[in-house]
């Protein structure tokens, strides 16, 4: 088995919420942790446009930086 693998040859999973009664639930992302450690994101709705790919300290430091606000454009983080 390789070391790495590819975003296209993983389990790839989806929120519960999603397609769920929760309002329509179709805009959302999948998640898969490769076998190197990093962790992927694609959007559920076009799996074959790419993904974005995380280290497990980058995925860390983007949702610190999520919890602070620092992307939400109000601008306190």
């Amino acid at each position: 088995m390789p070391k790495t693998d590819s975003p296209a040859q993983v389990a790839w999973r989806k929120s519960s919420y999603s397609g769920g009664s929760n309002g329509g639930g179709t805009d959302c992302v999948e998640t898969a942790l490769l076998l190197d450690g990093r962790v992927a994101f694609r959007d559920s709705k076009d799996p074959g446009a790419g993904a974005l790919l995380f280290s497990r300290t980058g995925m860390a430091a983007w949702l610190a930086g999520v919890k602070a606000g620092r992307f939400d454009g109000t601008g306190l983080g």
